[in-house]
């Protein structure tokens, strides 16, 4: 352990991200107004105030910065990979009625964040604005911490992501092959899906923002001739009151309101990934108004196609039992094949894993950029490998792997534990919404000192910011609670000791070395590098 700022540091980030001088929000203000009225070049400005330069290319437009975030909460994958858990924990019931509440107050959570993101647009995201929002002196350890789990549920959101895909390609081939699932090919799926989604990020970067823009439109439109196919096809269909009232506890608790409380994970897994607007922003062309509406349109668009699909499956169960109990291990798939025969079905299924898949590459890519600007300022293990970026692509492909392959480590204790999927989710919740909810706490606490950026909440920022902090305090508790009872090595919910080991980690790092570098004040005579050109500007 060395005393020393790591050689991965940036200058620019010891300049500027140090220490929060009074006159640095005043200028970044000053550079995001700028950038409202003078265009391209005033995103780099803005972000060489903001204490980087750009290196990444900025070739993204408002849209695509929104359909990296929708693609990533993506309702063909989250409401649907987590149907079976949903089924056992509250039934139709809490699935239907858990999607309004989390909705709502996931969207409450975003508007806190896309606030925040406005007068702060740059890649490093979520522990960037934490250091910029907390007290001087103990600005860098909010930032460490909150930095150290984002990361954990951003490997976490993404192992859940394709392994849920990876399921999902299991039920399909069983159905259209005979192909046998078990834990074991599971896994050999999941690892090829994680392979294929590195190789694009690796290669196909184009093509990789290219099908972001794709997705959009094909969850649209899929949900839509999914929920059509559903609401016209079957001969018969559930009463209204059986989608909204009825209850079913498979879980072993005795406790209603217990299961409840759980069975909304399906809910606030699905709301996750939203912060990858703010972790484009050094992509996206007028990044301090296009981050923030990126990240709360993909919230309020993704909560209505939600429900609607969620009604169209509820309508459609035709035998509870038999789904439930579906020999290829995905409820929605025996649903569609129920309400809709084999033919339908499986095209409908291969809609729901395109864009499971669009989901898990997009979580990839958004994953890669927190690595890449955590690693920037020296905060992982070998961080000079994870920041380096391809010359050729101008992407970070190092980090690009190591997501990859930390997502694949996350998905590994299915091979012994028949609760690992759902303790994946967990684990991704919980580490992104406390990563999320730390600078809106900071930034209540602030108050009006706070240096709003063109997009901002107005009088409603302190309310809107109290909700969202006692939220996010009650679903990470919930979360780390037994989900089945009663609790065995083969039930165990391992999340809370997935987000120890990794708390730990960092604390330990933090009090051996890292409080001593880590966005650490600039040197007498530091000098901050000019922002270098963009090879792709006209």
């Amino acid at each position: 352990m060395t005393d020393q700022a790591p050689e991965g540091q940036t200058q620019a980030a010891q300049t500027q991200a140090g220490q929060p001088q009074a006159t640095q929000p005043q200028a970044a203000q000053a550079a995001q107004v700028q950038a409202q009225t003078t265009g391209r070049s005033s995103d780099e400005e803005l972000l060489a105030q903001l204490g980087y330069t750009q290196v990444l290319a900025r070739r993204m437009s408002a849209f695509s910065n929104y359909a990296v975030s929708f693609t990533i909460i993506s309702v063909l994958s989250g409401c649907l990979t987590l149907y079976l858990f949903g089924m056992n924990t509250g039934g139709p019931a809490v699935i239907t009625w858990g999607w309004v509440v989390v909705g709502l107050m996931t969207l409450l959570v975003g508007l806190s964040m896309a606030e925040i993101c406005s007068a702060y647009p740059t890649s490093a995201g979520l522990y960037f604005w934490a250091h910029r929002l907390a007290p001087p002196r103990s600005a860098a350890a909010w930032a460490w911490f909150t930095g150290w789990f984002n990361v954990l549920g951003q490997v976490a959101v993404t192992a859940g992501i394709d392994f849920g895909a990876a399921s999902f390609l299991g039920a399909y081939l069983n159905l259209q092959f005979g192909f046998v699932v078990t834990p074991g090919r599971t896994v050999l799926l999941f690892s090829a899906i994680l392979l294929l989604h590195g190789l694009l990020n690796t290669f196909g970067v184009r093509i990789v923002a290219f099908l972001n823009s794709v997705s959009v439109w094909w969850h649209v439109l899929g949900v839509a001739v999914i929920v059509a196919a559903l609401a016209l096809v079957p001969d018969r269909h559930q009463s209204t009151s059986f989608v909204f009232t009825r209850f079913v506890n498979n879980t072993g608790w005795g406790s209603g309101t217990y299961v409840v409380l759980l069975g909304l994970l399906m809910a606030q897994y699905t709301f996750t990934g939203y912060d990858a607007s703010a972790h484009m922003t050094e992509e996206t062309h007028d990044a301090s108004t296009a981050g923030p509406q990126g990240i709360v349109r993909s919230i309020w668009t993704s909560w209505i196609a939600g429900f609607v699909l969620l009604l169209g499956f509820a309508y459609a169960i035709q035998d509870y039992g038999r789904e439930l109990a579906s020999p290829t291990g995905a409820p929605p798939a025996q649903i569609l094949l129920d309400a809709l025969g084999a033919t339908a079905g499986k095209l409908l299924l291969l809609v729901v894993i395109g864009a499971q898949l669009f989901c898990g590459m997009a979580s990839v890519t958004a994953n890669s950029r927190m690595i890449y600007a955590f690693s920037r300022d020296g905060a992982l293990p070998f961080s000079r490998l994870w920041h380096t970026v391809s010359p050729r692509t101008r992407t970070p492909v190092a980090a690009v792997w190591l997501a990859a392959l930390g997502a694949l480590a996350l998905g590994l204790p299915y091979l012994i534990n028949v609760t690992a999927y759902a303790a994946v989710t967990s684990i991704a919740v919980i580490g992104l919404y406390i990563a999320y909810v730390i600078p809106t706490l900071l930034r209540v606490r602030k108050g009006a000192a706070f240096a709003r950026g063109p997009w901002h909440l107005g009088r409603w920022s302190r309310a809107v910011g109290v909700v969202s902090v006692a939220w996010v305090g009650v679903i990470t508790v919930l979360f780390m609670l037994p989900q089945l009872s009663p609790v065995t090595w083969d039930t165990f919910n391992y999340a809370p000791v997935a987000v120890l080991v990794v708390l730990g980690f960092a604390a330990a790092w933090w009090l051996a070395s890292a409080r001593h570098w880590f966005l650490a004040p600039p040197a007498p005579g530091a000098h901050q590098p000019t922002p270098a050109p963009d090879p792709a500007a006209p």
